[in-house]
């Protein structure tokens, strides 16, 4: 995968022409800019009162990873699997998930190969192996329903989850994918941002081909049914613009549900307790009641 995609997650409207230059003398292939790995853990979740495991695993290829495990309060209704953005660690990205236990959710959250206390070096492949052992580790815990896995894949995380899934057969083992500030396409995110900055407009679709489209979540949410998929995503998001959630809905075959809210941030729907109520009550149909989704 290019570098270019990095531009997908650069949250200023303007880039500085280093930056630029940069890009233009690193199209080889290279995920560096891909990825924005963060390796310590700034907070755990004991830190917040929330009773957790440690855990580490193995990824598909031996390389060692790290992750939380944080039990729901009184009887788990079902586990969240958390696949967190391209920044930072499950040390930050913990703000999206931490009311879910008290709700009654397990929730399993952990890093990347590169990020936090995981081992390696961030790449995609690695990433994919990384989200596909992931679940498996899930699926194995004993004290855990398998039957009773969401996956809840947010930006990179998403659009990532939503691949592997497709294309493992893990698609048919959740029970709902939820997809909060996703891109439809690597090559169309990379194209509109190369659009948004008068220095780079002349250069968006040469340097967009460069970009794969192999592993496009628009071609892959199709592969998912009869598995209930949940689009979330802000309405004004500078990030990854709106429109790149209705492409995804779509895509995606029923049972569907596509949330367009207000709020204006990236990935900041699920700081609101509307949507927060909104959500463990779907959460609740769709674990209860599948038949309701069908």
């Amino acid at each position: 995968m290019d570098t270019l995609v990095a531009l997908v997650f650069m949250t200023g409207t303007r880039l500085p022409l280093l930056f630029i230059i940069f890009l233009g003398i690193s199209l080889n292939g290279c995920t560096g800019l891909f990825f924005q790995p963060m390796k310590p853990l700034v907070r755990t979740p004991g830190d917040i009162n929330l009773s957790y495991q440690d855990i580490h695993f193995t990824s598909q290829d031996g390389t060692n990873l790290h992750g939380w495990f944080l039990p729901a309060e009184g009887k788990a209704h079902g586990t969240i699997l958390l696949l967190h953005g391209n920044a930072e660690n499950i040390s930050t990205h913990i703000g999206s998930v931490y009311w879910l236990p008290p709700r009654g959710f397990n929730v399993f959250l952990f890093d990347y190969r590169g990020y936090g206390q995981s081992a390696g070096n961030p790449d995609l492949q690695g990433a994919f192996q990384d989200i596909e052992a992931a679940l498996l580790w899930l699926q194995n815990k004993p004290d855990i329903d398998p039957t009773r896995i969401v996956v809840l894949g947010q930006s990179l995380g998403g659009a990532m989850g939503t691949y592997v899934f497709a294309n493992t057969g893990q698609s048919e083992i959740i029970r709902a994918l939820i997809l909060d500030s996703v891109f439809s396409d690597y090559q169309q995110i990379v194209r509109e941002k190369l659009a948004s900055f008068w220095l780079t407009w002349p250069l968006q679709y040469p340097l967009s081909w460069l970009v794969t489209g192999k592993y496009s979540p628009t071609e892959a949410i199709g592969q998912y049914s009869p598995t209930p998929i949940l689009i979330i995503h802000n309405k004004n998001d500078a990030v990854i613009p709106a429109h790149h959630a209705t492409q995804l809905f779509a895509h995606a075959t029923p049972p569907k549900e596509l949330w367009l809210m207000p709020e204006g941030r990236h990935i900041a729907a699920l700081n609101q307790p509307e949507t927060r109520n909104r959500l463990v009550n779907y959460l609740l149909q769709i674990l209860d009641n599948p038949t309701q989704h069908e």
